[in-house]
């Protein structure tokens, strides 16, 4: 271990700790600065050219109108711009990921149209009406759609590594190296894993690393490593021997700098709705409900599932009539169909159009040796079985637009897990059956995750991450993620 390292903290120990961090902390402080300027600056903006637009498009030369309305378009602006920051949509530690910011901008736009509402009922002010049904609640979408492209550009900063938290993770070797996984595979939450801490202040056969992230400590040297080195989050995930008492130490000892606290809590992969906190006698308890797979949210998927698979057949129909005339000309069917297992192992014919050679299953007991694999599945960068227009079908996904098919005469969703071949649900352990709880999805976590590049345990995690945890919310939110998955066609092979 590092001798030069501030001395570590022990249980009891009075803390002596050097001053305020540079370096990280710095770095950190620089592009969260200038986010939370841009944020504030295109809000302020929206808010006061939409009013300003509004109000000059709303004049008409009687003095008395053009004066109420100029009115409530200032009294209008001010709401708005009293709203967001008390609505904490300023706050930015919910800036540029999740839908708290959405939320939050959803609030304030809602709590300045009411109070307007309110008040010109109250004055009688007939040109209220247009401002609270109409202008305010536009203002609030624009400042969406303003929220939207920053958030973009973040993540398009993000992907190149910049704009970044810099995180020390704290636990075991195998809980460290998982979390150094997830980060990398999800840049846009904006963790970059810099350092971490194990029992033994080493990585695996006493290495100095871990993923080739450094180890720069061990568990009782934690505190003193983030005032040394300016850490902006403090990741505690499965540390043994950590209890309550050592993580309020912890918290204690990180006072007075702006590093933050995030702790595992245990408990599998579920969060959302099923996750509640419930006090008892002052003690907050984690509470799970049951998953719910029936009711009214299911009979709201189905709908969903159904009206929005018919209105794509309608449109991509002219898209299916170009493929379809492509892959026939390739020489045989056009359509590909294969058994699979849906909700409950109910099997299925699931359809796609044709990416590969004819005898395509035939030829797959010859190239098992050459599988990439692991687990039940079957995958290979490069499959000779694959057809010349396959590769671009496959590449952005619209072999799978028949599929659309299946959603429409119910055995699959527009969101799911991976639709699994019966082969594969035969090696299933009790972990892994629980995909088959819910309908297969055209996409899902493991489309917008990296497809063909995840793992067959990051499959299966991903699938019971969805099922224990799903949501319309969630289904809206991996909808629009597929979009972006599709066009880049990252893992698509």
């Amino acid at each position: 271990m590092d001798t030069g390292r501030s001395a570590a903290v022990r249980p009891g120990a009075s803390i002596s700790l050097p001053g305020p961090p540079q370096g990280l902390a710095t770095q950190d402080h620089q592009w969260q600065r200038r986010l939370h300027t841009i944020v504030v600056a295109t809000d302020v903006t929206v808010v006061l050219v939409t009013t300003a637009v509004a109000v000059l498009l709303g004049l008409d030369g009687n003095p008395d109108a053009d004066r109420a309305h100029l009115v409530s378009g200032l009294i209008a602006a001010a709401l708005l711009l009293f709203a967001l920051p008390l609505s904490r949509s300023w706050d930015g530690r919910a800036l540029g990921y999740g839908s708290t910011e959405f939320l939050r901008l959803f609030r304030a736009t809602f709590g300045a149209t009411v109070v307007l509402g309110l008040g010109g009922l109250t004055i009688l002010v007939a040109s209220v009406r247009i401002w609270v049904f109409l202008i305010v609640p536009l203002i609030g979408m624009l400042v969406a759609a303003g929220r939207f492209a920053i958030r973009k550009a973040l993540h398009r900063t993000r992907r190149e590594g910049r704009g970044m938290h810099s995180v020390l993770v704290v636990g075991s070797e195998e809980a460290v190296a998982d979390m150094i996984r997830r980060t990398r595979r999800d840049p846009y939450f904006g963790w970059r894993v810099e350092g971490v801490c194990t029992p033994t202040g080493t990585g695996p056969g006493g290495a100095p690393h871990i993923e080739g992230v450094p180890v720069v400590g061990d568990l009782d040297s934690v505190a003193s490593d983030v005032h040394e080195r300016g850490y902006r989050v403090v990741s505690v995930c499965r540390a043994p021997g950590w209890g309550p008492g050592r993580l309020h130490r912890l918290a204690w000892a990180l006072e007075g700098t702006d590093a933050e606290l995030a702790v595992e809590p245990g408990l599998m992969e579920i969060a959302g709705p099923r996750m509640h906190i419930t006090p008892v006698d002052g003690l907050p308890l984690l509470r799970l409900s049951r998953p719910r797979f029936s009711g009214t949210s299911r009979a709201l998927k189905i709908a969903l599932d159904r009206t929005v698979a018919a209105l794509l057949l309608l449109l991509v129909a002219p898209v299916f009539l170009a493929v379809a005339i492509a892959v026939r000309a390739d020489g045989g069917p056009v359509f590909f169909r294969q058994e699979r297992v849906g909700a409950n192992g109910r099997t299925f014919r699931m359809i796609k159009f044709r990416s590969m050679v004819v005898d395509a299953e035939a030829r797959l007991a010859e190239l098992d040796a050459a599988n990439e694999a692991a687990g039940p599945l079957f995958k290979m960068t490069r499959d000779p079985r694959i057809t010349k227009i396959g590769e671009i079908l496959r590449r952005y996904s619209v072999d799978e637009l028949p599929q659309l098919i299946n959603v429409l005469n119910g055995t699959m969703s527009l969101v799911g897990p991976r639709p699994p071949l019966p082969r594969e649900v035969a090696t299933y352990q009790d972990a892994a059956r629980r995909r088959l709880l819910v309908r297969p999805g055209m996409t899902g976590l493991w489309q917008v995750s990296g497809r063909s590049d995840l793992t067959w345990e990051e499959s299966v995690r991903l699938d019971l991450r969805y099922v224990e945890n799903w949501s319309m919310a969630l289904d809206l939110t991996i909808l629009w993620r597929t979009v972006g998955a599709v066009v880049r066609g990252r893992g698509a092979y």
